[in-house]
């Protein structure tokens, strides 16, 4: 089973965790609704109509509310680590969590605890922290976006806030900062680096890009970053290899966008009910061997 950790703007949300699914425009968890924008709802809903797409994959989640004071984020924190040892997931995706490196070491090693270890992926805070902590190298795939991948290549800095000039660079900067990345031993076995041009890379370099579709009006809407994690998490968790998973997902995420016919109005949980189909298409090219990557 997939798990996916995170939190939600709602300061009075409570540890929440159990299956999740997704009604309307709502995921569900226990007998909680959280409307989907962006973020970790986000990523979730995307992840669960992925698994829907492949034959009801089930998504478990671990959840808290979080606006950005660190409270819920330390009471998930020590959940985890108290818990996880005993789970059995096969792929854990961390997202928006306040970094706390003390925190995140004592989680990583609650996982090692796991009588199988999982597929580990990161995004958002929970990334920042497995830089900072060292432990970089733990993890299958990161997905950041340019700016997170400036982060990641400061060999220096001890927090994002610090990150040096990198970070004001435009995207023809990122192969450098994907190989500053990996020199430093700051990346994951892979990294999936989104933007207008979505890289897929390991320690011997860019393995595939992905710019097509192009739709303008997804640039500057909040969650699509986070329906890509989302995609490439339940994708992994399906079986498909991480490589292949993040190629895909990144494809499917832009078709999803193309398919909503995006405005600078559109919500992001309009471009997740494209996922099927998008997701469809692909996987078909792929089959027939129609499918090519930019």
């Amino acid at each position: 089973m997939l798990a996916i950790v995170g939190t939600v703007p709602d300061q009075k949300f409570p540890l929440t965790t159990g299956k999740v699914s997704l009604k309307d425009d709502k995921i569900c968890i226990k007998e909680k609704r959280i409307h989907v924008n962006r973020g970790t709802p986000a990523l979730l809903a995307a992840a669960v109509k992925t698994g829907e797409a492949l034959g009801q994959l089930e998504v478990f989640g671990y959840l808290i509310g979080d606006i950005g004071l660190g409270e819920g984020s330390r009471k998930l924190y020590e959940y985890l680590a108290k818990n996880l040892g005993r789970s059995e997931f096969s792929a854990i995706t961390f997202h928006y969590l306040q970094p706390d490196v003390n925190w995140h070491n004592r989680v990583l090693s609650a996982i090692k605890e796991m009588a199988k270890q999982p597929v580990l992926i990161a995004d958002a805070g929970f990334m920042y922290a497995a830089k900072m902590s060292g432990h970089a190298a733990a993890y299958d795939l990161f997905t950041p976006d340019t700016g997170e991948l400036a982060f990641l290549a400061d060999e220096t800095a001890p927090h994002p806030f610090y990150t040096r000039g990198f970070i004001l660079q435009d995207e023809k900067r990122v192969p450098d900062l994907i190989k500053r990345a990996y020199a430093h031993k700051n990346a994951s076995r892979f990294l999936l680096v989104k933007g207008k041009k979505d890289y897929l890379s390991d320690r011997n370099g860019i393995k595939a890009t992905v710019d097509s579709p192009a739709c303008e009006a997804m640039e500057a809407m909040g969650g699509t970053g986070d329906t890509l994690t989302g995609i490439a998490a339940a994708l992994i968790e399906s079986g498909m290899e991480i490589s292949k998973a993040a190629i895909v997902a990144a494809k499917a995420n832009r078709l999803a966008g193309y398919y909503a016919r995006p405005t600078p109005a559109t919500q992001v949980i309009e471009i997740i009910r494209q996922i099927p189909g998008a997701l469809e298409e692909i996987l078909q090219e792929k089959i027939t061997g129609k499918a090519t990557t930019k």
